[in-house]
């Protein structure tokens, strides 16, 4: 018969409790310390993809330090056809024409491709008739906006400066090229950012086919600057909240759908509205 009633055993027993309540706590201790630790890894992990992923938006270190040089460094290059102390004036049209249309943008706004898919043609036929003449001014905020954070309105904006220098009418053309369906990216998606991308989409344009004087404007940033100033242009305007922003003669022009207030995006919108607030 074992002796397990003993206080020789109890004793041993004793002992022998305390030492795996040690090993157990000890294993616990080290169960803790590697889940926080696992945890703190997967944090840093996380931080580093989401550092890594904005700076790949951004098209990478050297995205960020040509923006940071065009806005220290570079030189101001302002295009041809342009007026103002820095070149951010752009109107385009008949001078003399008593109205004057004045349209507010930024190149990856969907709902700007909406209004230029939708109602382009009818903006430069009137500008053409000289219903009116017709000024830019173009925004690259949503290239700060954190979800969709990266380089792609600046670069296109430099890209249409290029244009620009080229002629007005092919300014206008290759914007409309850039706003097309087939051409206009989500707004999440950075593709503008990329020189190349910009470039292919210009051999739409008559005028920019093939043309190097501007293909070297683009892939030099020669516009970089003029595009930072155009922005500030847009951001110090005060009253414009968003795009596309339409203004008649100075007075915001929106029509009321469903009950809330909108820009006029289709031609049966902005046709009427204008007609109505025309100086005759």
């Amino acid at each position: 018969m074992s002796n397990r009633n003993s206080h020789q055993n109890k004793q041993a027993a004793r002992e022998r409790l305390r030492a795996e309540r040690q090993r157990l706590a000890k294993k616990e201790r080290m169960r803790r310390q590697l889940v926080v630790g696992g945890a703190v890894v997967a944090i840093l992990a996380i931080a580093g993809g989401i550092g890594y992923g904005v700076t790949q938006l951004n098209g990478g270190d050297n995205a960020s330090k040509k923006w940071k040089a065009a806005a220290e460094k570079t030189a101001l290059v302002k295009p041809a056809h342009t007026t103002g102390p820095q070149g951010t004036t752009v109107v385009i049209g008949d001078k003399n024409a008593k109205n004057t249309l004045h349209v507010y943008e930024d190149m990856r706004c969907p709902i700007c491709a909406e209004f230029e898919q939708y109602t382009g043609t009818t903006v430069a036929k009137d500008i053409k008739d000289g219903t009116f003449k017709a000024q830019y001014t173009m925004g690259t905020f949503l290239d700060d906006k954190v979800n969709i954070i990266g380089a792609g309105s600046k670069n296109a904006l430099s890209a249409l400066g290029a244009a620009l220098n080229v002629s007005p009418d092919a300014f206008l053309e290759y914007k409309s090229a850039l706003y097309s369906a087939k051409n206009h990216p989500e707004e999440t998606d950075d593709a503008f950012a990329d020189d190349q991308k910009l470039i292919a989409i210009a051999q739409q344009v008559k005028e920019l086919k093939g043309n190097k004087t501007f293909e070297k404007a683009v892939t030099n940033g020669t516009y970089d600057r003029w595009a930072l100033a155009m922005s500030k242009t847009f951001n110090d305007t005060k009253d414009v909240t968003g795009t596309p922003t339409i203004k008649l003669n100075g007075k915001i022009m929106t029509v009321n759908v469903q009950g809330k207030d909108q820009p006029p995006l289709t031609p049966d919108q902005f046709t009427p509205l204008i007609q109505q607030n025309l100086k005759k």
